[in-house]
């Protein structure tokens, strides 16, 4: 069949809004008619070579749609359900075994090579062969090609807007809180970064009930909006070192700290702001894939610190989605306040609004 895609043909460049042919579902996969799907960081990185995809390439991988059809052997949905799409892991490796899918053996084939197990590519324009199965879906399309793993039935009445991001960047900040850390009640945290990611980060936090909820973020409008979602304090880290500024709130020290921005000074200013038997959580993915960690063996040892990487907030998406969706139900996990819509047609203008800093979570929508 053929669909409205956005290819991405070289790094740095604008989407190109072309029609391409899509395959129907084979064994094991789910063709979904899309209505809304997030723009992640990941999905610009992979269009600028960060990531091991070959282009033309149709990115997106944070999708949510109705299944038009499903490929044999496929039980969890049917035609006619709504789905989330989240990242793909294979089901039967150690990992997947042990329910933490985000650390399949498979994950980098699964999500980035865009092929089949058979060795073929399910998207093509004429001769011309385009990478698809990012993330197991290429969602920046009408339709996305998704596998059964990957998708999560969601309940038909929520707004497909507020359901798309939840299936990497949302789950990614909170689960990064009350998966990956699990971090107590009555603690204290420290997260750097209030973009969609780290806002999730608070929200989760509240969930958890932690005591002191501490962001640092430049932006004056993002510290405002994190401490609408619950923070008890917003930091300018250009205000002086965030060491001084996060022991002059809590003079021990943090007990868990969450870096989103990859920047290796500002997780040495992380480790500067933790107590003894302190948890860092690293999220952001470095501009320089060679950045280390700026920590010495003895402050590991001394404070006796933690470091956890962290993918997808450590999420068993089948569990984690419909927890996230609930609590929205319940008005304790307000997404919609980090949502700016647009239309589907006008993904380089939602590109371009976030790169300025103008929205946090940009959502195409399908008119």
């Amino acid at each position: 069949m053929q669909a409205l895609a956005a290819v991405a043909r070289a790094p740095h460049s604008e989407f190109s809004l072309e029609t391409i042919t899509l395959d129907g579902p084979r064994f094991g996969e789910v063709l979904v008619k899309m209505e809304a799907v997030g723009i992640c960081h990941t999905d610009l990185a992979a269009r600028d070579g960060a990531l091991p995809v070959a282009l033309p390439a149709v990115f997106g991988h944070e999708g949510c749609g109705i299944v038009e059809a499903v490929g044999q052997g496929v039980t969890k949905v049917a035609p006619g359900d709504r789905v989330g799409i989240t990242f793909a892991s294979c089901g039967s490796c150690p990992a997947c075994g042990a329910g933490s899918p985000s650390y399949c053996h498979n994950f980098m084939h699964l999500n980035y090579d865009g092929v089949r197990a058979d060795g073929t590519r399910p998207l093509s324009n004429g001769d011309e062969s385009i990478t698809g199965l990012f993330f197991g879906q290429s969602s920046f399309a009408t339709y996305s090609l998704a596998l059964e793993r990957n998708v999560v039935k969601v309940p038909a009445d929520l707004p497909a807007e507020l359901i798309a991001p939840i299936g990497c960047g949302i789950q990614t900040g909170a689960g990064a809180v009350m998966r990956s850390l699990a971090c107590r009640a009555g603690s204290a945290l420290l997260i750097a970064g209030a973009g969609s990611v780290g806002l999730a980060a608070v929200m989760g936090a509240v969930v958890r009930e932690c005591a002191t909820i501490i962001v640092v973020e430049p932006h004056a409008s993002r510290r405002d909006l994190a401490l609408e979602l619950g923070a008890t304090h917003a930091i300018d880290p250009a205000a002086g070192p965030v060491a001084d500024q996060v022991r002059a709130i809590v003079a021990a020290g943090v007990d868990y700290a969450i870096d989103t921005s990859g920047i290796p000074a500002v997780i040495d200013s992380l480790v500067k702001s933790m107590t003894f038997h302190g948890k860092l959580g690293l999220i952001g993915v470095p501009a320089n894939p060679e950045a280390a960690l700026p920590l010495t063996v003895i402050d590991t040892l001394v404070l006796g610190l933690t470091v956890v990487g962290i993918i997808e907030g450590d999420s068993d998406p089948d569990e984690f989605i419909p927890e996230l969706i609930e609590l929205w139900r319940a008005g304790r996990f307000p997404i919609e306040k980090l949502v700016s819509t647009f239309p589907f047609t006008k993904i380089n203008d939602a590109v371009a609004a976030q790169h300025r800093g103008e929205v946090l979570k940009p959502v195409l929508v399908h008119e």
